[in-house]
């Protein structure tokens, strides 16, 4: 397919997520399957331009005085892929699959419109309702911090140290333009690309089936970091999920001492089985049900929570999610947050620590939560981040945003990563 083809599938791919109200991912599946001629590289070009357009969303149709899909189909082309109007038109010339042009009306919006002129929201692509969020938690940053969860996201890795030295798998990966990443300390990026260029299939690697690294964003590697799990310790993924926190804990273990993994939703927590195997982790037991659990209250050393959230700070990823999120999304996820806390503080021992994590950039999930814990169970204090964040990754690496350095929040703007709030408690005694 040429450039012409593409954008039009990716308009009609945009038009059937907002008819519908569904995932992205499902509505780009379902175009594959209704147009089996397309390849791989057309289906990942279409992808690119739908994902680039939800990520832009309010900017690109402000600019064109549209949020039609053409309309934000074609800002992809002059806003993100580096064509002009100009360039554009002669390239989608005589190509008969290509979608109609915009109209005049559109180009003089696109050519006489200026962003500085939007509301800050609209600058920032972000709903409107989150704006005060952003400004309470990055003060004169705010639109800064914004904008950059509007970007691409790099194909991040960790690798896995049980199995291989982060120098084996770059070497092993040298083909996908893999690099040190800048903080994680076994941490692997492959940059985001541009325009049409595809990131490479990993998970096809055979190291990748020799279990030497696992996908990882890196936000998510530096606050598994940041749990600070000590060989011999035993400790608790509460959150556990799909695993993959608990992987990189069990490896900075190195196999010694134990680390379980809980999650209330089973599903979420199936996948962990055979990660588990691949990595090579013999020090991880991965329980089913809450009865299991319970003999182990106040027995663990190092209980992490990476609690539900709003995923506000995984929006590079998942652009979709952020029109869909409401008032309503968030008080929920609050609830849950809450509820969480509060039954994994149980399994803490005296003198141990509970850590929460979020992978949200919001402060009424974060500093809210755990200020808000912290006094409504005083055994528990805050401990500061940042003697850990030095220990671990010096002073000479990008830095988090945090007011004192307690609590401490990556995102894409800060610290190159996807958004994660990081907050460290200590049960006295």
């Amino acid at each position: 397919m040429r450039l012409g083809g593409r954008l039009a599938g990716a308009i009609e791919v945009l038009e059937d997520i907002e008819k519908r109200k569904r995932p992205v991912a499902d509505a780009l599946k379902d175009w594959g399957l209704s147009h089996r001629f397309a390849g791989s590289g057309d289906r990942s070009a279409i992808g690119n331009i739908v994902y680039d357009a939800l990520r832009m969303k309010l900017s690109h149709a402000y600019l064109m005085d549209s949020d039609s899909a053409a309309a934000l189909g074609h800002a992809v082309m002059y806003r993100q892929w580096g064509f002009s109007p100009e360039a554009l038109a002669a390239e989608l010339d005589g190509d008969k699959f290509a979608p109609e042009a915009p109209s005049a009306e559109r180009m003089q919006a696109f050519t006489t419109r200026r962003l500085e002129d939007a509301p800050a929201y609209v600058q920032g692509d972000i709903p409107e309702w989150t704006q005060a969020s952003f400004e309470e938690n990055f003060s004169d940053d705010w639109l800064d911090e914004a904008k950059a969860l509007a970007g691409r996201p790099t194909l991040d890795l960790r690798a896995n140290t049980l199995k291989a030295s982060r120098a084996k798998v770059l070497k092993a990966l040298e083909r996908s333009g893999a690099e040190p990443a800048t903080i994680a300390r076994n941490g692997i990026r492959i940059p985001a690309g541009e325009g049409a260029s595809r990131l490479p299939n990993v998970t096809a690697e055979l190291s990748f089936q020799k279990g030497w690294f696992e996908v990882q964003d890196e936000g998510s590697q530096i606050v598994a970091d940041l749990a600070f799990p000590q060989e011999g310790e035993q400790v608790l993924d509460y959150c556990a999920g799909g695993g993959g926190k608990t992987l990189a804990m069990s490896a900075a273990m190195n196999n010694k001492g134990q680390v379980h993994a809980y999650d209330t939703d089973r599903k979420r927590l199936a996948p962990i089985i055979e990660r588990l195997k691949r990595a090579g982790t013999r020090n991880v037991q991965v329980h089913e049900s809450a009865e299991s659990l319970a003999p182990l209250a106040g027995r663990f050393d190092r209980v992490l929570v990476d609690a539900p959230c709003t995923g506000t700070g995984t929006w590079r990823r998942r652009p979709d999610t952020k029109w869909r999120l409401n008032q309503k999304n968030l008080e929920e996820r609050i609830s849950q947050q809450e509820e969480a806390l509060a039954s994994a503080a149980q399994f803490v021992r005296p003198g141990g620590h509970l850590i929460y994590v979020t992978c949200s950039v919001l402060p009424e999930e974060n500093e809210a939560q755990v200020y808000g814990f912290c006094e409504d169970n005083p055994e528990f204090e805050i401990r500061s981040a940042a003697d850990i964040w030095a220990t671990l990754f010096g002073t000479d690496k990008p830095q988090p945003w945090s007011a004192d350095m307690k609590t401490v929040t990556l995102t894409p703007a800060s610290t190159g990563t996807d958004g994660f709030f990081f907050c460290l408690m200590r049960r006295k005694g």
